[in-house]
C-alpha cells in the first residue's frame, strides 16, 4: 500500500486539527529561517518559530524577572500547555504525556521501570537502522537482564513480515522506529504494534522523525508507549522530549529515576511518604526545566493551526517538483514512495560533487557518509525545490 494511503487509514490526525489549511506567505513569516540558501535540515533541527521566541520571553523570561520564585505558578502552567499542545496535535489525553529531556532518557527510564524479565523471554528487538542512541540504551539494558537483537538492514523495515517473523517466543519487547533517519523509510508502526500486543509483547514507537510531518495519532498507533522530541519537525528546539503511555499502562511500572514531580502530590513535602503519580507523570523526576517546553508548546500549536495534512501535502509537492527536475539517472536513484519527510540520497562516488553543488547554492543540509539528507518543509518554496536539482549532474 502507498505510504500516504496507509497513513490515512492507520494514523488519522486528531479531529481538532484542521485539514484545509494552506501554506501561505504568512506561514513562511512565522519562522526565523537561517541565513543563506534553502533550509533543508528540518530532520535535524527545525527552524525557530516566532511564536516560540515570543513564548520564551512572555512565558519564561518575563515572569522570572518580574516575580522571581513566584514565576513557578506560570511556569508550571506553561508545562501543562506543552502537554495539552501535544494532545492537540498527536491525540490522546494531556495527562498521558510526560515531559522528558530526550528520547534516550525516555527509553532508559522505561526499561528501568519494567518488571524483571524471565530468562526465557528477555529479548528486545529493533531494526539495525534505528537511531544509534536507541541501540545504546537497549544494549546497556543488558545489566537489567535484557538482550538486544537487531533486525539486519537487509530485511526491509517497511514490511510487516520483517517484524512479525522476528517476534520469536523469547522476545518481550519491540522498539519500532516510525521513520528511519538514515533512509527516510516508513515502518508500518500501527500494524507492528497491534501484532506485538496480540502476542503479549510490549511495544515502544519512536516518532522523532514522523511527529510534525506525518499525520498520526498516539491512540490509534496501538503501542504501549510512544516517545518523541520537538527538536525536528515540531520546530520546538532541543530539550522538549515527551513520553506518552496508553491509559492504565503506567500502573504496571515502577520507575527508579524519580523525583518530587514523580509524586502523586508533589507539594506534599513529606520525606517519609513517596507515592507514585497515577499516570505517566511518575516518569517526570525532579525539578523540571521550563524554557524548552514553553517554546515547544508555541511551535506545536502553530503547526496544529497549519495542519499536518497541509504540511505533508506541501512537502510531497516540493519533493515531486525537485524530483522532476533531476537528471534521469538521479530520478531512478531517489524513490519518493514509502518515505517520510526526508530525502536520503545515496550518492556514492558523486557525494563530494553533489555536496559542493548544494553548498554553492547556500543550502542547509547534512551528510552521513555518502548519504545526503534533504528535508523540504513549510519553510521551503517550489522555486527552491526546482533550483536545487541543479546540484545533481
Amino acid at each position: 500500500m502507498h505510504v500516504d494511503a496507509a497513513l490515512a487509514r492507520d494514523q488519522t490526525c486528531a479531529s481538532i486539527v484542521p485539514t484545509s489549511s494552506a501554506i501561505t506567505a504568512s506561514t513562511l513569516a512565522s519562522f526565523r529561517i537561517p541565513e543563506g540558501g534553502p533550509y533543508l535540515a528540518t530532520h535535524s533541527v527545525g527552524c525557530l518559530t516566532t511564536a516560540a521566541l515570543d513564548a520564551l520571553h512572555s512565558g519564561f523570561v518575563e515572569p522570572w524577572g518580574r516575580r522571581g520564585g513566584g514565576a513557578w505558578e506560570q511556569w508550571l502552567r506553561g508545562i501543562d500547555d506543552f502537554r495539552a499542545s501535544l494532545a492537540l496535535l498527536l491525540g490522546g489525553r494531556a495527562a498521558d504525556y510526560c515531559p522528558q529531556v530526550n528520547l534516550s532518557a525516555s527509553l532508559s527510564a522505561l526499561l528501568g521501570s519494567l518488571p524483571a524479565p524471565s530468562a526465557g523471554r528477555n529479548v528486545w528487538i529493533a531494526a539495525e537502522d534505528s537511531f544509534p542512541s536507541m541501540g545504546f540504551v537497549l544494549q546497556r539494558a543488558e545489566s537489567l537482564g535484557y538482550r538486544l537483537r537487531l533486525i539486519p538492514r537487509a530485511q526491509s523495515p517497511s514490511r510487516l513480515s520483517t517484524w512479525t517473523d522476528s517476534m520469536t517466543p523469547d522476545v518481550c519487547g519491540v522498539l519500532i522506529t516510525h521513520v528511519f533517519s538514515n533512509t527516510g523509510v516508513v515502518a508500518p508502526a500501527p500494524d507492528i504494534a497491534r501484532h506485538a500486543r496480540h502476542i503479549g509483547i510490549r511495544s515502544v514507537v519512536d516518532v522523532a522523525q514522523s511527529a510534525g510531518i506525518l499525520p498520526l495519532s498516539v491512540e490509534t498507533m496501538g503501542a504501549d508507549v510512544v516517545i518523541g522530541s520537538c527538536v525536528k519537525w515540531l520546530c520546538g528546539g532541543p530539550g522538549a522530549g515527551f513520553l506518552w503511555m496508553r491509559e492504565g499502562f503506567a500502573r504496571e511500572l515502577t520507575p527508579t529515576d524519580i523525583g518530587w514531580f514523580s509524586h502523586e502530590r508533589p507539594f506534599e513535602m513529606d520525606i517519609h511518604s513517596f507515592r507514585y503519580a497515577g499516570g505517566a507523570q511518575r516518569f517526570w523526576g525532579g525539578t523540571p526545566s521550563v524554557a524548552p517546553y514553553v517554546m515547544a508548546a508555541a511551535s506545536v500549536r502553530l503547526l496544529a493551526g497549519v495542519g499536518i495534512p497541509a504540511i505533508l501535502a506541501h512537502t510531497r509537492r516540493l519533493q515531486k517538483e525537485f524530483h522532476a527536475q533531476l537528471p534521469e539517472r538521479w530520478r531512478a536513484a531517489i524513490p519518493l514512495e514509502g518515505i517520510g519527510g526526508t530525502l536520503c540520497v545515496s550518492c556514492g562516488d558523486s557525494a563530494d560533487a553533489v555536496e559542493r553543488g548544494l553548498a554553492a547554492r547556500g543550502a542547509h543540509f547534512d551528510r552521513r557518509r555518502d548519504v545526503l539528507r534533504l528535508s523540504f518543509h513549510v519553510v521551503n518554496t517550489v522555486d527552491q525545490a526546482r533550483s536545487l536539482a541543479g546540484a545533481f549532474e
